[in-house]
């Protein structure tokens, strides 16, 4: 049996380790309420540019625009969402899971340390890493999406993807791949959204007349760019909510094991103790015993 100094080190050392991922729970759980809300405050944007495709899907022949011109995969273009930091459970190893799967030849620009790193290890083609600070401004996610779209326009890949953890709940963040690019059809991608999103259905319900000026086109040429990156934003907040829910479960998990050790320290610390203190009980009525 180990030494009742031996026990107490471990529980001074298992407390300390408590008080840690307790404080690391608190800042996750703080820093994914903000993720969320600022998910949430971006909703009514994204709505209104869907509104406005919606009244363009009727009086735009969207067929020639590249956005929504489907060709031949050749090679597959994928925007992976991960972590810079570890601790945060299964999110990045279900992320790396869904990546190997993929057995097409593509192309990885990639935001996160965790996601270069894994990529580097199993000699993947990346094209560019991407660093996104923790309140996540729209212009570091534009330059990443603007990188893709590039690279689209350009030939070099003939679809554009996003690989990130989708927040379904607290403890739920599923491994998703979203196709970005290309939209088959103006009407098909709305048809899509609609049955996806119930605010979406609602919107699409709506019978007023929206003027458009100047031209139909012309409009449709800035709305898509602003979609994309709008689109990508929204899914880049929803990968920093799982990032941060996940972080705030994996420990929570750890403080309660270090609890659960904790109590099982503490008996066997109180066991040692009575039993030094009974062996010496024993020591001293043996010696009384003795010189009697």
């Amino acid at each position: 049996m180990a030494s009742t100094r031996d026990i107490r080190r471990r529980i001074k050392s298992v407390k300390n380790t408590r008080q840690i991922t307790r404080a690391m729970e608190l800042v996750a759980a703080s820093k994914m309420k903000k993720a969320q809300q600022t998910a949430l405050a971006n909703r009514p944007y994204t709505q209104l540019m869907a509104d406005m495709l919606a009244a363009l899907s009727a009086r735009v022949d969207d067929s020639t625009h590249p956005f929504l011109s489907a060709r031949e995969v050749k090679t597959r273009g994928v925007l992976l969402l991960t972590t810079n930091m570890g601790l945060c459970g299964a999110l990045n190893a279900n992320l790396f899971k869904l990546t190997a799967e993929i057995k097409t030849p593509v192309k990885y620009a990639v935001v996160g340390r965790k996601g270069a790193q894994f990529l580097a290890r199993s000699g993947r083609s990346l094209m560019a890493e991407f660093s996104i600070n923790d309140r996540v401004p729209f212009s570091e996610v534009k330059q990443a999406t603007e990188f893709m779209v590039r690279k689209y326009l350009e030939g070099e890949i003939d679809t554009v993807e996003v690989i990130y953890p989708r927040f379904k709940n607290t403890l739920v963040q599923e491994a998703t791949c979203r196709p970005v690019l290309p939209l088959a059809s103006l009407r098909e991608f709305l048809d899509h959204r609609e049955a996806t999103d119930s605010v979406a259905a609602q919107s699409r319900q709506d019978n007023r007349e929206m003027l458009i000026e100047p031209d139909p086109r012309a409009i449709l040429e800035a709305l898509l760019p602003f979609y994309v990156n709008r689109h990508v934003y929204q899914l880049v907040l929803s990968a920093r909510a799982s990032e941060y829910s996940a972080r705030m479960v994996a420990m929570k998990t750890a403080k309660d094991n270090a609890s659960t050790l904790l109590d099982d320290l503490m008996l066997k610390y109180n066991k040692a103790r009575q039993a030094a203190i009974t062996n010496e009980i024993i020591e001293i009525a043996a010696a009384q015993f003795a010189s009697a």
